[in-house]
């Protein structure tokens, strides 16, 4: 492909990888290298220490068990389940994650108050990603 192109060199560099390939010109040595390959690792994940972290007294951060979509309502027409400053129970429905075509009701893990929803509605979530906070 290069030969019918003309071209002599072609360097491609993504996140990881990064790839050089070069021809001889004609007044360059017949001696031909295999093309140069250089795998450039990711760099290192910074982790935050639990010291580092602020962690506000009193407040619990519930994250998503599952990863699909969030919805805050059972459907358009509905109420929300929960809003901040709604009293919460242990088992209280909190929203709904849909995966793979099914509607997984979500329920707390602690009584409390709705402090602050961190997600938009209809959006796409991860396991772990914190969804809401609870004052205990």
């Amino acid at each position: 492909m290069m030969q019918k192109s003309d071209l002599t060199d072609l360097e491609i560099e993504t996140q990881d990888l990064k790839l050089r390939l070069a021809r001889p010109s004609s007044a360059q040595a017949t001696n031909v290298s295999p093309p140069e390959v250089a795998y450039v690792a990711p760099p290192p994940q910074v982790v935050p220490s639990a010291s580092k972290t602020s962690v506000e007294e009193g407040v619990h951060i519930f994250k998503s068990p599952m990863v699909g979509t969030f919805y805050r309502k059972p459907s358009p027409d509905d109420p929300y389940f929960v809003s901040i400053g709604d009293k919460i129970s242990n088992s209280s429905v909190l929203c709904i994650i849909e995966a793979m075509k099914v509607m997984n009701e979500i329920q707390s893990d602690k009584d409390g108050e709705i402090i602050e929803i961190l997600v938009e509605d209809s959006v796409s979530v991860e396991y772990g990603q914190p969804l809401f906070k609870i004052r205990l």
